[in-house]
């Protein structure tokens, strides 16, 4: 969904070629899952011997080989017309490519636009056979058999005289003195400037400078003494990996360019460079507060950057640089540099996106972005590990905090493609992009940036999301917020809002055009990445903000900034228009309307049949005041150069801190933002175990229904925690609640936070998780894996207690604050030895039938075998139980 996100105009920047609407249009198959089969990539020619080929109408049984399209499968239980590599969990699992044969690099895929999803509420898959045990063969430590309160084995966090000002849930770089209290308070909230108790974040553009006469809005612009922190959109990823912003190009607007005449915009003559970054450190130390960070990326420049003629080379850019960790390790020392000379507060990371969906980002990129799906999230978590040690480190060195930020998709159909997010720790804050929710990329009309889901969102009715999910809708920003909720406290959340429009010609149906339709009329060329099946974008005077195509054309998006929508209501041409090449005459009426149940803001033109969405005084008004309610940390806009004033002289609209002002007088009057990742209804206790998760084998996100990937509970510590202590986690009410297991370890959801649809929002941030250690425990050094699954796209776990004997402990690996990391205390119990987790007690008799190795058995039949009972999973037959394959058709109940 998130299509040309910060994507700069054909005005500012008219060589680009880079259509909004262009970009959007990946976005715009938004939602819908695509049911996709992907061609291999960047293999080379296999050398094995393929094996008899399958046959649709041939039985095949577990261990059973066959060959398909040029790969060896082997068979994991019985199975008759299932074709090999056709479903990620099915009977048959891929033994590698065979006979030669060299997969195409270039995938043909093509989703479809309007695809209906359809998930499957209890699939009949069974995971893969890996022992769901796996104690460290040679394990270093050994359990004392009276267990002591043992320091973390990590260097003790203790140390570092700032640990208290550390934020909940941030990890730590090990053996640095982080300085956290340059930046944040004993409690881990960020001291913010000018009064303020939320943040108010800013991207400014580097291409506002006036030219062809356009309006501008230099640093000289910003409203300084209300904001918390500004974006400085954008630097991009070198051809040499490192960060850049064409420095050493002349008349560059970053380093190399002045204003003369214009008030405020004199240069520093102590500074080495002029431009953007002379101005903003000029200003930054008049307001020592506020925290400026250069953003690398963004729409246009994840996958290439613009080169010191303006013109895009397509490098790959973020896509390729994290594809080693080398690249990763020259970018990061880069950032470090780049801050250390241009006075910087740290790095905002633009990378849209790192998500495993196919043709999602921007369409100039699809080579790099498709060839490499599967590997992108894996390659964002390493960039944002290793930066967040590398800033650690120069913080340390220069007693000064470096800060670590993001900017997030908000669409459920790109965060299916991203995992569980497993940055969060790494990252002061999130930027969430709550906008560009609804575009030209499709022809359904809604909202650019709704707060909450009415349940007639018209893309995701289409795409047949309500039905699927319960009545969820996850296009709109209390969705997005309930995701990060999840895995990190409110106040590392910030709400991104629009102060500019996007928008439709051409409507039919809707109320005042809200929910109707707008498709491309006969012979409209739809832009790239939309499928030729775009929607009809405003255009002319509709269009001030336009974006241009490869040959230069102006794409009808419907973008502009919220003081030109201003000036349309009011019918008034402002003096700019000729500018920006659009026509200056007014075509019909503009009314102004808001819905109380969405807090969706828009103008609809009875006439010309024109609907512009955006955010204005209603729009930031309801978001201001959601954020105070549910303790997010503030909010961030895209772009500060669309706030609007009026100039009674010209009597028209025009750049301005209206809604900025707005802003600041709502984060002035209330309470600090949520500083910890639990609610007041769970408590976490004081003692930790050193246990860690990690989320692995996650499909493909057009392929990722339901989510189920393998999570790995590692006991890190010294001692064993027993069969029978129970894990429980908290996740977000983003799902529909339902999380269950593959893995026979009985993992149910104890309490719901949220039931039923969201309209108007999600009720609560959690719903609560259980299950119970299995037979043989979790030895000290070794894991257990549980196959989960879930329904819709939600953040990492958190809060997690392990319940050992009756004593809970959290767990180190939500980066609590405060905590003593200890051994469990089995108050003398434990395995005893016999294999079933218990402590010598007498097991019940077995009640089920004994296992007949002649018998056929299907899923949920029961048996006994080997002082065990057991139950199936699945159809088997000849298949002994045994805890040594608890991956396999029979899931072990208990001792008997």
């Amino acid at each position: 969904m998130h299509p040309p996100t910060h994507q700069p105009s054909a005005v500012r920047r008219p060589t680009r070629g880079i259509a909004a609407t262009v970009l959007a249009s990946l976005l715009g198959a938004t939602l819908t899952a695509v049911a996709v089969t992907a061609s291999a990539t960047g293999a080379s020619a296999a050398t094995a011997k393929c094996e008899p080929a399958w046959s649709a109408g041939a039985t095949y049984v577990g261990g059973d080989l066959a060959s398909y399209d040029g790969e060896n499968y082997r068979a994991a239980w019985w199975t008759l017309g299932d074709t090999p590599g056709a479903a990620q969990w099915g009977p048959w699992k891929s033994q590698g490519e065979c006979g030669g044969i060299v997969p195409d690099p270039d995938p043909s895929v093509t989703p479809d636009p309007e695809p209906s999803v359809t998930p499957d509420p209890e699939p009949s898959v069974t995971p893969d056979p890996e022992p769901s045990v796996t104690p460290d063969p040679e394990p270093s430590v050994t359990p004392d058999p009276e267990p002591s309160v043992t320091p973390d084995p990590e260097p003790n966090p203790n140390a570092n005289p700032d640990e208290q000002c550390r934020p909940d849930g941030m990890a730590q770089t090990p053996g640095v003195d982080t300085p956290y209290c340059d930046v944040y308070g004993t409690d881990g909230r960020e001291i913010l400037p000018n009064s303020l108790d939320r943040r108010v974040i800013g991207y400014f553009t580097n291409w506002r400078t006036g030219k062809n006469g356009a309006p501008q809005y230099l640093a000289s612009d910003i409203p300084w003494n209300k904001l918390s922190h500004i974006n400085y959109a954008f630097a991009h990823v070198g051809p040499d990996n490192k960060v850049s912003v064409n420095a050493d190009v002349a008349g560059n607007s970053s380093t190399d360019m002045t204003w003369p005449g214009t008030p405020g915009a004199e240069m520093d003559p102590s500074l080495p460079y002029t431009g953007h970054f002379n101005l903003l450190n000029k200003y930054k130390a008049a307001n020592p507060g506020v925290k400026v960070l250069p953003a690398v990326g963004g729409w246009a420049e994840t996958g290439g950057y613009f080169d010191g003629n303006g013109d895009r080379v397509a490098s790959g850019g973020f896509y390729t640089m994290t594809e080693s960790q080398a690249k990763i390790d020259t970018f990061a020392d880069s950032a470090v540099d780049f801050i250390r000379e241009y006075g910087f507060d740290g790095v905002d990371i633009d990378y849209e996106y790192p998500t495993s969906n196919n043709q999602a980002g921007n369409p100039d990129d699809f080579a790099f972005s498709d060839a490499k799906r599967g590997e992108l999230f894996e390659g964002y978590v390493a960039l944002m590990k290793t930066l967040r040690e590398k800033l650690d480190e120069a913080g340390a060195e220069d007693g000064e905090y470096y800060m670590l930020t993001t900017a997030t998709p908000s669409s459920g159909w790109l965060l299916r493609g991203m995992e569980v997010f497993q940055i969060t720790q790494y990252a002061d804050y999130v930027n969430m992009m709550t906008y560009d929710l609804h575009g030209a990329w499709n022809k359904f009309v809604g909202g650019n940036a709704a707060l909450y889901d009415d349940g007639k969102d018209a893309e995701l009715a289409a795409g047949g999301v309500y039905t699927g999910y319960k009545g969820i809708g996850y296009l709109n920003a209390d969705w997005a917020s309930h995701y990060f909720r999840g895995a990190m406290q409110g106040g590392r959340i910030n709400l991104g809002v629009p102060f500019y429009t996007r928008g439709f010609q051409g409507v039919t149906g809707g109320t005042y055009g809200m929910g109707g339709t707008a498709a491309a009329p006969a012979g409209f060329t739809c832009p790239a990445g939309t499928n030729g099946k775009c929607g009809w974008g405003a255009e002319g005077i509709d269009n001030l903000w336009y974006d241009t195509d490869p040959q230069g054309n102006a794409v009808p998006a419907g973008v502009n900034p919220i003081w030109h929508a201003l000036n349309l209501e009011n019918d008034i041409v402002g003096d700019y228009a000729a500018a920006y090449n659009v026509p200056t005459t007014i075509e019909g009426n503009y009314e102004h309307h808001f819905d109380p149940v969405t807090k969706n803001e828009w103008w609809w033109n009875p006439q010309t049949k024109v609907f512009l969405s955006g955010d204005s005084t209603d729009a930031i008004t309801a978001k201001a005041d959601y954020v105070n309610d549910t303790g997010l940390g503030g909010l961030m806009i895209w772009e500060l150069a669309g706030d609007y004033g009026f100039n009674e002289a010209k009597g028209q609209y025009e750049m301005g801190e209206t809604l900025v002002d707005l802003m600041h007088d709502k984060f002035t009057s209330t309470t600090p933002y949520g500083a910890s990742k639990a609610n007041a209804d769970r408590p976490m206790p004081s003692q930790a175990l050193d246990v860690s998760i990690d989320y692995t084998e996650f499909a493909l996100g057009d392929n990722n229904y339901p989510i189920s990937p393998k999570v790995v509970f590692r006991n890190n510590g010294s001692s064993d925690i027993p069969a029978g202590s129970t894990i429980s986690f908290q996740y977000g009410t983003t799902d529909t609640g339902e999380m269950s297991d593959w893995s026979g370890y009985g993992t149910k959801v104890t309490k719901k936070g949220h039931t039923g649809n969201n309209v108007g929002g999600l009720d609560g941030d959690f719903h609560t998780v259980a299950f119970t250690v299995p037979t043989g425990g979790i030895p000290a050094g070794g894991s257990i894996t549980n196959q989960l699954k879930w329904a819709l796209p939600v953040a990492q776990f958190s809060n997690v207690i392990v319940t050992v004997d009756g004593t809970d402990y959290a767990t180190t690996y939500d980066h609590p604050r405060g905590v003593t990391v200890v051994n469990a205390s089995t108050g003398g119990g434990g395995d005893d030895g016999d294999g079933d987790g218990g402590d010598g007690g007498d097991p019940g008799a077995c009640t089920s039938a004994a296992w007949d190795s002649g018998a056929v058995y299907n899923g949920g039949a029961k048996v006994s075998h080997g002082g065990h009972e057991w139950t199936a999973r699945f159809w088997t037959q000849n298949n002994e139980p045994s805890i040594a394959d608890p991956w396999g058709p029979w899931a072990d109940a208990g001792s008997c």
